[in-house]
């Protein structure tokens, strides 16, 4: 990772995901922004991304989303695991890229709940999506 969040252990882990083959790497998700209560992660969009109508999937989709708002919770110094998550599609996924970017709206003593807006290329909003996560540290 380029930019250091200013978290020791948020950035060890950062690191961790970014050199390891895994859903993270094979999905071409890369981290641009991590600030406190917020993350935002892009995924390059290549033949492989794209589902039969050539329209990103909707689980390419959902797993940035869904890495986007793991990263927020990641920022707070808590390990977190998804609860449940809704996403809302609201235009076709095209172009080079899309940018998730993905905030903290509350946080409690076991669970915390967050939105994330997802764009294309040329800042369309593409797909909202809404979480809560649960503390497991």
């Amino acid at each position: 990772m380029e930019k250091s969040s200013g978290n020791k252990e948020l950035d060890t882990f950062l690191n961790k995901i970014e050199k390891q083959p895994g859903f993270f790497k094979h999905n071409n998700y890369s981290f641009i922004e991590i600030k406190e209560n917020c993350a935002i992660l892009k995924a390059k969009l290549n033949e492989n991304s794209m589902n039969p109508y050539n329209i990103a999937h909707g689980g390419l989709i959902f797993g940035l989303g869904d890495m986007a708002m793991g990263t927020a919770v990641g920022t707070t110094g808590r390990k977190a695991v998804t609860l449940n998550a809704n996403i809302n599609y609201l235009k076709p996924a095209i172009g080079k890229y899309l940018q998730a970017k993905a905030e903290i709206i509350k946080k409690g003593k076991t669970t915390c709940y967050l939105r994330c807006n997802i764009y294309n290329d040329q800042d369309v909003l593409v797909a909202t999506m809404d979480s809560n996560y649960y503390y497991i540290s």
